[in-house]
């Protein structure tokens, strides 16, 4: 297996290629890793390769908040668009002066 280096860090603000919806990176495949089914869905002409990094996302749209699960081909920067209101984003990240998000401590 061929390992690929993130083009997103854990934190960074993304919006998809295609879709109207943008979010938070909270955890990263460094491949596919979701149900055949969920795969099979998308359709076979639009199908991302499954040997890249996938994004687990806080994602928003302006109808609602959800988790979305996007290939790394699919996803374009977003963090000149300030922040994203995902309810859940607080409970995993703060906010650094220049509006990154920067992952909570655990305390053991």
């Amino acid at each position: 297996m061929k390992i690929v280096e993130p083009k997103f860090p854990i934190g960074a603000v993304v919006k998809h290629r295609h879709f109207d919806f943008r979010g938070v990176v909270f955890d990263i495949d460094p491949e596919f890793a979701n149900t055949e089914e969920w795969y099979n869905s998308i359709p076979e002409d639009r199908r991302p390769k499954r040997d890249q990094p996938f994004y687990h996302l806080f994602a928003e749209n302006p109808q609602s908040y959800y988790i979305a699960y996007v290939s790394e081909q699919n996803l374009i920067d977003d963090a000149s668009n300030g922040p994203v209101d995902h309810p859940q984003i607080g409970e995993m990240f703060s906010t650094s002066g220049d509006g990154r998000y920067v992952m909570r401590q655990v305390n053991a």
